[in-house]
């Protein structure tokens, strides 16, 4: 009977060790058997994800890092578009395997998830009209500041200025065109979203930043914590891109000399500060 009772309890132990092995499922291998790398990328956010006008494509930076790294993990990119708001609990939830949206770095944010090697260093400025009367950064402490719902930006500017009155909008254009249209005094972004507004507005334009920066943002993919094996792929797969060569070419292509936003990368794939 006893004899009987041990076997019991060792093949009820190796049930539960099996279950929760089950529960531990590792999403590298569930990826890699699937077949596909599911990225929550932005459709709204030139020149990192957007759609294009001609092949109504969703294209941009961030895409093509969703790309490389499915290559790297030989998977085949599955784009999902996700809105700034909700993209972080889609990952949460898991609609997506990996956020590549823009998605700059905050302690707040990395309880909620983890973070990759940074792959994108963006400058945060406050974009205001030439015409009016400020001319340095603090020139707006008290002031109205539009941002948009969602961006770290609101975190940065609560640390940096935090006098300032924030005013949210849903994208960067309607919160750009507020500061045009004069019902907020200036408008926190990055700065190749300042860069891409500029150009757009022709070579007479009135909109300039203020120095001296807001503050750095290091962007990183988002992964939902509890999957080293799977942070460490994409880690690898975001080294081998900065050793190849690719990162560089990436940056070229939407914001390097040749583009509207003519900008100079001064910074390299690795892992973030925080």
């Amino acid at each position: 009977m006893k004899s009987s009772n041990k076997l019991t309890a060792a093949l009820l132990g190796l049930t539960l060790a099996l279950l929760a092995g089950t529960a531990r499922a590792d999403q590298l291998a569930d990826i890699k058997a699937r077949g596909t790398l599911v990225c929550g990328v932005l459709a709204n956010f030139e020149p990192f994800g957007f759609q294009d006008s001609a092949s109504r494509e969703v294209v941009g930076y961030d895409v093509d890092y969703c790309k490389g790294v499915a290559k790297a993990l030989g998977v085949k990119p599955v784009l999902q578009v996700v809105s700034m708001e909700a993209r972080i609990p889609e990952l949460l939830q898991g609609r997506v395997d990996v956020l590549a949206a823009v998605l700059g770095y905050s302690p707040a944010r990395a309880e909620q998830l983890a973070f990759t090697h940074q792959y994108y260093v963006a400058k945060q400025i406050i974009a205001v009209k030439t015409s009016g009367p400020f001319k340095a950064r603090d020139d707006l402490d008290g002031k109205r500041v539009s941002t948009i719902k969602g961006s770290s930006n609101i975190a940065i500017m609560g640390r940096v200025m935090p006098s300032v009155q924030l005013v949210s909008y849903d994208d960067s254009p309607s919160a750009f065109l507020a500061m045009v249209q004069g019902k907020v005094n200036g408008f926190v972004v990055s700065e190749p979203i300042m860069h891409r507004f500029a150009a757009k507005l022709g070579p007479d334009t009135n909109v300039a930043a203020l120095s001296p920066p807001v503050g750095l943002e290091y962007w990183g993919l988002g992964i939902k914590k509890g999957e080293p094996a799977l942070l460490d792929a994409v880690n690898n797969a975001l080294d081998g891109m900065e050793k190849s060569g690719e990162a560089q070419q990436i940056f070229d292509t939407w914001l390097g000399p040749k583009t509207i936003y003519q900008m100079h990368r001064d910074f390299k794939i690795g892992s973030i500060k925080g």
